[in-house]
């Protein structure tokens, strides 16, 4: 694939709900091994433009184009099978299950094999299983959870419960990964480790990433560049320092001051 091509291309996407307009007419590009912030107020429609690239919203218009192919009309699984994984705000954990359990679910979702029909195992599966709890290993040690690997998800604090999302998102083999706001209800040392973790995500395995984050220090510190969306529109877009600079980027959010929480 040409150095000039898109890995992400998002072109003219517009999202109406009812007589509201969430997205209208944005254009994105990012390209392989980037990181890419996406910020704006409160009801910028950040999240919506999320919900687009990773499938569980379809655009009213407008087209997103992954690493060549049209994924406009695919659901959130054949995105997935392409390599869109998404690691939520919400712990979407398993809580019954632990650390390794929940990874395993990861690499299920990616293999398709169904995890309680597996009973009758036959040698095959059995080496599957081994093989797939091996690698569920590796992805907890990658994370830095490996000694929490048995212990129930329930127990783990914030920081590591959302860590250990990331774990599963990347069971799936992922090539874009969407996270939003990974820094939320975080302490400080939390913070810190999230952030080297993203930086290890594409540093080592080479995946691009998408961040929707309120803690725009934090983020502007991590990301190669920055989209910035205000009722929906993309007002400016560029490196971090340019975003700093831009005023329209600085009228958005002391605009509303009203709306921070």
């Amino acid at each position: 694939m040409g150095d000039s091509m898109a890995f992400l291309e998002i072109r003219r996407i517009t999202k109406l709900f009812g007589g509201l307009t969430a997205v209208w007419e944005l254009d994105m590009e990012v390209m392989e091994g980037r990181i890419l912030g996406l910020i704006g107020p409160n009801g910028a429609g950040k999240s919506t433009v999320l919900n687009l690239i990773g499938g569980a919203l379809k655009p009213s218009k407008g087209e997103v184009v992954f690493d060549g192919v049209t994924v406009t009309k695919l659901g959130t699984h054949q995105r997935a099978r392409l390599g869109i994984a998404r690691v939520f705000q919400e712990n979407l954990l398993f809580n019954g299950f632990t650390a390794l359990e929940n990874v395993l679910v990861g690499f299920h979702l990616k293999a398709e094999i169904n995890l309680f029909s597996s009973f009758i195992k036959t040698r095959s599966t059995r080496a599957e299983e081994e093989m797939l709890r091996e690698k569920a290993l590796e992805t907890l040690a990658f994370v830095g959870l490996e000694s929490h690997a048995d212990g129930l998800s329930a127990n783990l604090p914030h920081g590591s419960q959302r860590l250990l999302g990331l774990a599963i998102a990347l069971a799936t083999e992922p090539r874009l990964l969407l996270l939003d706001e990974p820094l939320t209800g975080m302490n400080a040392e939390e913070v810190q480790s999230m952030l080297a973790m993203i930086r290890t995500v594409r540093e080592q395995k080479g995946i691009t990433c998408i961040i929707i984050e309120h803690n725009l220090k934090a983020l502007m510190g991590l990301v190669d560049g920055v989209t910035v969306l205000n009722f929906g529109k993309k007002i400016a877009e560029g490196t971090p320092g340019e975003i700093v600079e831009n005023p329209a980027v600085m009228e958005a959010y002391l605009g509303t001051e009203e709306d921070v929480a």
